[in-house]
């Protein structure tokens, strides 16, 4: 195992597999798209182990208050590690976090996105540490999200040389 797969393992978290999205809904585009040495990640949702989203679903700040929200960023971290994983081979592979975008389906007056958000990042800083983990963010409010899920996060890491 990686070193990265090592923390996660030793945090007892594990990665899911890809997205099982709802029936008849086709998704043309890839999750992680490699490019010289950057890997670009498509708009993910928080899973449940079994690829499925996970609950609970709604805006946060009426259907999901704010501990369900950073526990929906955190999952949605380990999403994008899954798909990082089957594109890169090697979590390892990633020398830095560059930028991340953060949005949440937000409630009509909800406005601490940024906290929500921190759930997918002190998760990455916690995986990767300081150096490699740190990143540019943005975290934003939207009125909605695809399939209802309560975040999505997109972003981009550079892959070692």
């Amino acid at each position: 195992m990686s070193q990265v797969e090592d923390r996660l393992h030793a945090l007892g978290l594990a990665l899911p597999p890809a997205v099982q999205p709802p029936p008849g809904i086709v998704l043309p585009f890839r999750f992680v798209r490699v490019v010289g040495r950057r890997a670009l990640i498509s708009g993910h949702g928080p899973q449940n182990r079994d690829g499925s989203f996970a609950r609970p679903l709604g805006k946060v700040g009426r259907e999901v208050n704010l501990e369900q929200g950073v526990s929906a960023a955190r999952l949605t971290a380990l999403s994008i590690l899954g798909s990082l994983k089957r594109a890169l081979g090697d979590l390892d592979r990633i020398a830095a976090w560059t930028r991340v975008f953060g949005m949440v389906n937000s409630a009509p007056g909800f406005n601490n996105q940024p906290t929500v958000i921190n759930g997918f990042s002190d998760l990455v800083l916690e995986v990767f540490g300081p150096n490699v983990g740190a990143h540019c963010r943005s975290a934003v409010g939207l009125a909605e999200l695809p399939f209802d899920i309560p975040v999505e996060i997109e972003g981009e890491v550079e892959l070692a040389g």
